[in-house]
């Protein structure tokens, strides 16, 4: 039960987040799933520092479930981007979409890459 509450602390303001970045920067953005995009990729810079830090400093199963999956589970999402590259594949945007999900997944990893370096793993 400890776990399913830690989790879930997490993921209220991680949701939250998540909600009030894509929506602040979406107007600025030329189409909707780069908001996604630098969300989840922020997501996964700070997802690999917290792993290195949390492996570094114990506490690593709680910060993990707090901070991993709640906080940064909630606020990133593959289900979201998912159906923003169909819907951009949809719309004729072929070469686009196509170049954002290999950017998306190379920046991903790039940035889960440089968190765990600087949290020194």
């Amino acid at each position: 039960m400890r776990d399913v509450l830690l989790v879930s602390i997490g993921a209220v303001p991680g949701a939250w987040l998540r909600f009030r970045l894509v929506n602040h920067f979406e107007p600025m953005l030329p189409r909707r799933h780069w908001g996604t995009a630098s969300v989840n990729i922020t997501a996964s810079f700070a997802l690999g520092l917290i792993s290195a830090l949390a492996r570094n400093c114990g506490g690593g199963h709680e910060i993990g479930l707090l901070l991993g999956v709640g906080f940064l589970g909630s606020l990133s999402t593959f289900s979201s981007f998912s159906v923003e590259m169909l819907q951009s594949w949809l719309a004729g945007l072929r070469r686009e979409t196509l170049l954002l999900m290999g950017a998306s997944v190379l920046a991903g990893l790039a940035a889960v890459a440089l968190g765990l370096a600087i949290g020194g793993a």
